[in-house]
């Protein structure tokens, strides 16, 4: 049974799963679906097409789903997805999608989003993921799973890609894409080697040295970086020594590392 607070504003048409509380003061839209165990707490607004699964902990002030914030934006239909067990913390701000990007912003499941985080239009989140107090995501920003962004205000570029298990540095700002397993910090935020103690936590030590023998070729080789990337891709049969060499082939904004000359 849902504990709903009569001073909730509910518009009608909203779907609210079961054993939900919402507290004082929250709105929720005529177009949200709120999932089973999910809790909002007092104060907090979910406006537009969201859907919210389950479980997830929403806290005080809160944004969620309100339009984005991007010129072109015209009124189109456009929606906010959030997977199940995630915890939003207060003041955070998240949008939904733009026409332009899919008309979509997801988000996946476990993650951690503490006090004033931002996800801009048409963001995607993985799984398993910790964004830190005031980390803001501009537009078609992607990350995938099991990142860390680190305390205190990073800023992240719009069309940033941030691969599995890397992670940003506090106060960084990044304008450029981050490979997965991999660790960038400053400002401009660059390579500053392997995410090890991230990588400690959920792979084998087999698998570790195979990313840092091609994390090393890739970016301290001095060669070519998508030259580099094609020839190990040939030659290694590791999951993830694949999944780091396809993402340097392909990335559009391009790698901050330090180039060496032979």
């Amino acid at each position: 049974m849902s504990k709903i607070s009569p001073q909730a504003i509910i518009e009608d048409g909203a779907v609210i799963g079961e054993n939900v509380e919402i507290g004082a003061f929250c709105f929720i839209s005529s177009e949200s679906t709120i999932g089973d165990g999910t809790t909002i707490a007092q104060g907090a607004c979910i406006y537009g097409k969201t859907t919210i699964g389950k479980n997830n902990r929403i806290f005080s002030h809160a944004v969620i789903g309100s339009i984005p914030q991007d010129l072109k934006f015209r009124g189109e239909e456009v929606e906010l997805i959030i997977g199940d067990n995630n915890t939003i913390r207060e003041f955070t701000l998240f949008n939904p999608g733009t026409e332009g990007g899919g008309s979509k912003t997801v988000i996946g499941n476990n993650n951690l989003f503490m006090g004033y985080v931002h996800l801009g239009h048409d963001v995607i989140v993985g799984n398993n993921c910790i964004l830190a107090n005031s980390a803001a995501l501009a537009g078609h920003v992607e990350i995938g799973d099991h990142v860390v962004i680190g305390g205190g205000g990073v800023a992240v570029h719009q069309f940033v890609h941030i691969g599995d298990y890397a992670m940003i540095g506090g106060a960084s700002a990044l304008t450029q894409d981050v490979p997965p397993y991999c660790m960038a910090e400053g400002n401009r935020a660059t390579l500053r080697g392997l995410n090890l103690n991230g990588l400690r936590r959920h792979l084998e030590r087999d698998d570790i040295n195979e990313i840092k023998s091609a994390y090393r070729k890739l970016f301290e080789s001095g060669q070519p970086l998508k030259d580099s990337a094609a020839e190990i891709l040939k030659d290694s049969k590791n999951s993830f020594v694949k999944n780091i060499c396809e993402f340097a082939i392909e990335t559009k904004r391009g790698i901050p590392y330090e180039r060496k000359t032979k």
